[in-house]
């Protein structure tokens, strides 16, 4: 049997799943499916087997805790975020963060305030690098 090759990256389901695990920071099949959307009818065999094609890819850890299986995220929000931006850096940017922040503050749909935003957290960056 072939093996599968690990992904680096989650589906658009997992991903749900996993904004709802990071949320709650750890969870069962059944927690999992309570915080999903309301309109999102999944089934509870679906949902248990996302969650382990999920543990499989490493994504999330499970421990067995009175009959049920309580699953974990096994990276934090934060290095996902990072990871998946170097990659669309890397693949739609030529690797130059740059381009990637230009094609974002050239957006139309930006408010003054996002703007605003952005500057304060870019000044914050230079601060803390500078010093």
């Amino acid at each position: 049997m072939r093996q599968k090759k690990k992904s680096e990256f989650l589906t658009e389901v997992e991903l749900e799943f996993m904004t709802e695990l990071w949320a709650l920071g750890e969870g069962s099949v059944r927690d999992v499916l309570a915080h999903l959307a309301p309109g999102r009818n999944l089934a509870y065999t679906s949902a248990a087997t996302i969650l382990r094609i999920m543990e499989q890819k490493g994504f999330v850890t499970s421990d067995k805790r009175n009959k049920s299986l309580i699953y974990k995220p096994a990276l934090r929000r934060e290095a996902y975020q990072s990871k998946t931006l170097r990659n669309l850096s890397d693949k739609l940017f030529d690797g130059t963060p740059a381009s990637l922040v230009a094609r974002l503050v050239d957006d139309d749909g930006l408010s003054e305030d996002a703007l605003e935003e952005i500057r304060a957290l870019l000044d914050r960056r230079l601060t803390d690098y500078d010093g």
